[in-house]
């Protein structure tokens, strides 16, 4: 009797574990049958999809199947394709993103022999294309501070996505958060992002004009420099900088280095005529100001301001001997000339300006 009994009680262990089993077998179904629903509505992909992640609730309640990993893998395959497909229901979307990314680490943790890792990888790319969704939806609807949230989210999961770090800070951007441009922006600078010049640009500028940050724009912009040794608009920038700051001696030394190191660089000798000719300038805008009847200060003014001009000449003829073509400079001659009244210059100058423009 004892031996029936028994025999019986094996049997009734047997049933129950293949009952759930079965629940993994019936989520494996419900996947593969996907490509059917697929073609349908949102509302019939999303019903498929839940009824399959049902199949896995069960999977995972007992203590026999949830030690299995394509429980798991499953379950991250269903809950990560409608944290992707949702974009209706953003709660639902974020909080399926949470169970794939618990289902992904079970999985993980459970599969030693690696047969699950095609799913796993599948569920991982889905998580991350629900970002890229959320992030998406979000812009076009204007809703920055969420897009940015997601954007934020995919390169904290893919910390070497550039793409994203620039959306992330073009995002950022648009809600004047401008801690979180510069901070993204700069990553996508220090990963080798194609356009780093044009980002250097944008992080220097909002450093200092809207944060205020004098020492960190100027680290930032020296950073640049070093990087974009050639770049006139950088060495031009942080020269104007000392110039703002009444520094005109430590940016005509700065110039004055580059050019004894690369005395045939037309943009060094073109930047270091500008230090003269802007304080020419400066002086000029004092002067227009000046009560007319002021004649002797205005006198004086305009004694100052023909020195620094004729300072500025021999540079900026330099650069156009070392760069026939550098416009900046034939700007600033035709000016220069024609304050000075030369005429036969100013016609040389104004030809070749013509020329090239042609």
């Amino acid at each position: 009797m004892k031996k029936v009994l028994l025999g019986v009680l094996f049997v009734g262990v047997a049933t129950v574990a293949n009952a759930q089993k079965s629940e993994v077998n019936e989520a494996k179904k419900a996947w593969n049958l996907l490509g059917i629903t697929a073609g349908k509505t949102l509302d019939a992909h999303l019903k498929a999809l839940n009824t399959g992640l049902a199949h896995t609730d069960k999977a995972i309640a007992d203590e026999k199947s949830k030690i299995m990993p394509e429980a798991w893998s499953y379950r991250a395959l269903f809950a990560s394709r409608i944290a992707m497909v949702d974009s209706v229901d953003l709660n639902n979307a974020k909080a399926k993103q949470k169970i794939a990314e618990e289902a992904i680490a079970k999985a993980v943790e459970l599969d030693k022999k690696g047969a699950e890792k095609e799913n796993i990888e599948q569920s991982k790319v889905s998580v991350e294309n629900a970002l890229r969704n959320r992030a998406i939806y979000a812009y076009k609807k204007k809703d920055f501070a969420l897009a940015l949230d997601a954007f934020n989210e995919i390169t904290t999961k893919n910390p070497t996505d550039t793409g994203m770090y620039v959306n992330a800070g073009v995002t950022a951007k648009e809600i004047q958060n401008y801690p979180e441009v510069v901070r993204n922006f700069k990553k996508a600078i220090d990963l080798n992002y194609p356009d780093s010049k044009v980002l250097y640009s944008e992080i220097i500028n909002i450093t200092f004009d809207k944060l205020k940050d004098s020492v960190g724009g100027m680290t930032l912009l020296q950073e640049a420099g070093a990087k974009y040794p050639d770049d006139s608009y950088f060495i031009g920038m942080e020269t104007d900088l000392y110039i703002k700051k009444g520094d005109i001696a430590k940016s005509q030394e700065m110039l004055k280095k580059l050019i004894a190191k690369d005395p045939k660089n037309a943009i060094y000798q073109y930047l270091l005529g500008d230090t003269y000719y802007k304080q020419a300038l400066a002086i000029q805008t004092q002067r227009n100001a000046l009560d007319v009847k002021k004649t002797k200060e205005f006198n004086e003014m305009g004694v100052k301001m023909t020195k620094f001009i004729d300072q500025s000449l021999p540079y900026y003829k330099a650069a156009l001997e070392l760069d026939p073509k550098n416009v900046n400079a034939l700007e600033n001659l035709k000016i220069i000339y024609l304050f000075k009244d030369d005429k036969v210059n100013y016609e040389i100058v104004n030809k070749k300006l013509t020329a090239l423009k042609q």
